[in-house]
C-alpha cells in the first residue's frame, strides 16, 4: 500500500518531469508553484480519513465517505476536469492547469492504489457511480511484498534528489 509520502512525491515527480522535458518552453502554465499544488492533490483521495475522525467526534458517519469510497474513484478526479477547461476557455489558463493537475493527482493516486495497493483494501471502483465493481492488481501484497513502502518511499526519495542535483544543481542553494 503507498505510503501518503509515495503519493504526494510520485506525483510531483511526474509533474515536474512533463513540466522540464515536454513543456519546455510553456512553463509559464505550469510553475513550481503549480508542481507543488499536484503533489498535494495526490494526497486529496485520503481526505476521507481526517474527515472521517472529524464526524467520529461527533457520532456522524457517512456511508460513501468510508476510505476506498467516493474519493477514490476516476469520477472525484474527473470532476475537477470541468473548472480547468471553463477557465482555460475564459484565458485563465494558468488557473485551469492548476484544476488539470488536481485532477491528474487525484487519478494518479487512485492508480497507485489499485496497482500497488491502497485505497479500499478490496480495490477501487474506476467506473463508480455507474458501477461499484472494484478492481485490483495490488502488486505489492500478490508478491508478498507489503512491508516494502517505508523502503519505495526513501529510494524515490533519493532517485529523486538525485535527478534534481544532475539536472538544477540544487547543492547550490545549500
Amino acid at each position: 500500500m503507498p505510503l501518503a509520502v509515495t503519493h504526494v512525491l510520485l506525483t510531483i515527480i511526474l509533474v515536474d518531469l512533463f513540466r522540464d522535458y515536454i513543456l519546455k518552453n510553456h512553463k509559464r502554465y505550469m510553475t513550481l508553484h503549480t508542481v507543488m499544488i499536484a503533489g498535494i492533490a495526490g494526497l486529496m483521495p485520503d481526505i476521507d480519513i481526517p474527515l472521517n475522525w472529524i464526524l467520529g467526534l461527533f457520532g456522524k458517519s457517512i456511508s460513501f465517505l468510508h476510505h476506498g469510497g467516493f474519493t477514490h474513484t476516476a469520477f472525484f478526479g474527473l470532476i475537477f476536469l470541468i473548472p480547468g477547461f471553463i477557465f482555460w476557455k475564459i484565458g485563465k489558463e494558468k488557473i485551469g492547469v492548476y484544476f488539470f493537475v488536481i485532477c491528474f493527482g487525484i487519478i494518479f493516486h487512485v492508480f497507485l492504489d489499485f496497482f500497488v495497493g491502497g485505497g479500499a483494501y478490496e480495490g477501487v471502483m474506476w467506473f463508480w457511480p455507474l458501477s461499484s465493481q472494484v478492481y485490483k492488481i495490488h502488486l505489492l501484497g500478490s508478491l508478498g511484498l507489503q512491508n516494502l513502502s517505508a523502503g519505495i518511499d526513501a529510494l524515490i526519495l533519493l532517485g529523486w534528489l538525485w535527478h534534481e542535483e544532475m539536472k538544477h544543481k540544487i547543492s547550490d542553494f545549500i
